[in-house]
């Protein structure tokens, strides 16, 4: 790894190894399902159902078409989003704990940076790609460009962009045999001047590298990345969030197609008539001719009977088969199947629909801790574009504590659990001020509220005197 990190050094003196370099660096040793296959399940376009090859529609001699019925299921786009919202509904949150007045002004440029990067929309984008496409990346640069956008004259703006395969962006993670990334990659198609062209760019903890692909990997650009640490957050899991489930989908999509042609086909109501003597057909009220603007007209028997027959479907067993696959679709991925038609049809109290959520919020923790890593790494490189942005505050910086908390999304009653608290305390507050208004997170900065409420305090206090 050291010789690798050594080469990507030396490769502005040596550009002639940039072929050697790029294949190095491509050697990704973690094993991944590719997003090409993910692709199949999570897109309802290529499920079978719509394959023509495997369901084709039916060819009349008269050279018509009978179009069969497809009916495909989006679940596993839904599981992703579910399974997202389920982390993140409840936005993730940073707590400062600075011990100085320099580290309360670190904390306000890092939570500026993090809020002019849109944060909470990132973290809902780069989830669905981990949940849908197993594996995301972060980058985090910075440009040149004198602004105030956080809260102090800044000479560089810090950005951040992701990096995916359902972007059609190929990642190249390099770990060491310690497990510590030494290297992050990215092979990635941009045009330029009205041309496709392939780049591959390397990151390690001091250099940034560049490379273009023309008849062969060449050099384009080698520069520092300043900030001493690899400016890109990598995370993966070993399967989608549908894991092994896709058959499920698909057995559902078939019971309900084939269901749709038998209804398509015997839905419409046929003529029956009984008697035991033979009916004359097709008369009408211009005199036998075969005029369809008229009504017809039927001769029966005294004692025949006419009547519409309609199809007598299975309906029942058809919705308890797809009702089953359903219900162990979401059972065996702990996920509640809360979509709106389900909730309101089934009654349930408030205190019931909290324990519904229950099960998704155990799976929400099961996949909170490489979430929480990914954010904790995040911090770091965040902090480091700060001590850049902000001068002589590189040790205030360093020592300043900033925790990650996720909150699974759950129905919550604050009043109900407040209440609950206070009688246990025998009606005493269970919080103080300064903790309670730091809870809450409506304020950016606790001791200018704090401050704030107290003059207000002070002078309600004496207003009645003046």
């Amino acid at each position: 790894m050291e010789d690798i990190a050594k080469a990507i050094r030396e490769l502005g003196a040596n550009p002639q190894n940039a072929q050697q370099v790029v294949s190095a660096l491509m050697q990704k040793n973690i094993i991944l399902p590719s997003w090409s296959e993910l692709l199949k399940e999570y897109d309802v376009n290529f499920h079978p159902v719509m394959d023509r090859a495997k369901y084709p529609d039916v060819a009349n001699g008269d050279g018509t078409i009978d179009y069969v019925t497809r009916v495909p299921l989006d679940l596993m786009k839904v599981t992703a989003k579910r399974m997202t919202e389920l982390v993140c509904g409840i936005p993730a949150k940073r707590v400062y704990k600075p011990q100085n007045e320099r580290q309360k002004e670190a904390a306000k440029v890092i939570e500026r940076i993090y809020m002019r990067q849109r944060i909470d929309s990132i973290n809902v984008e780069r989830l669905n790609m981990l949940f849908a496409g197993c594996e995301v990346a972060t980058l985090w640069y910075s440009i040149p460009v004198e602004n105030n956008d956080y809260g102090i004259r800044s000479s560089i703006k810090v950005r951040c962009r992701n990096f995916s395969p359902m972007l059609g962006d190929l990642l190249y993670p390099l770990f060491d045999e310690y497990g510590d990334m030494v290297a992050m990659s990215f092979w990635y198609q941009r045009v330029v001047e009205g041309k496709t062209k392939t780049f591959f760019d390397a990151y390690t903890a001091e250099n940034h590298v560049r490379f273009g692909l023309d008849s062969g990997w060449i050099l384009l650009e080698a520069e520092e990345t300043g900030i001493g640490k690899i400016p890109c957050i990598y995370m993966y899991r070993p399967t989608p969030i549908w894991e092994n489930n896709a058959q499920l989908v698909y057995e559902m999509e078939w019971a309900l197609s084939r269901n749709g042609n038998y209804i398509r086909k015997n839905s419409k109501p046929i003529m029956a008539v009984y008697s035991d003597e033979v009916v004359q057909f097709g008369d009408s009220e211009k005199g036998g001719t075969q005029d369809k603007r008229f009504k017809d007209i039927f001769a029966l028997p005294t004692d025949a009977k006419m009547e519409f027959v309609t199809w007598q479907q299975a309906a029942d067993t058809l919705k308890f088969h797809v009702q089953e696959l359903r219900q162990q679709y979401f059972s065996s991925l702990q996920m509640p199947d809360f979509s709106m038609d389900n909730m309101k049809t089934v009654p349930m109290s408030g205190e019931a629909r909290k324990m519904v959520f229950i099960d998704a919020q155990m799976k929400a923790k099961d996949e909170s801790g490489r979430i929480q890593e990914f954010l904790d790494r995040e911090t770091s490189v965040v902090k480091a574009f700060a001590k850049a942005a902000m001068n002589s505050y590189d040790a205030d910086i360093d020592a300043l504590e900033v925790e990650n908390i996720i909150t699974p999304y759950t129905l919550q009653d604050e009043k109900e659990t407040i209440e609950n608290l206070m009688t246990a305390t025998a009606g005493k507050p269970v919080l103080s001020q300064r903790e309670a208004v730091q809870y809450l997170g409506w304020s950016d900065d606790v001791d200018e509220t704090l401050r704030q409420m107290h003059e207000e305090s002070a002078g309600n206090a004496v207003e009645p005197f003046l």
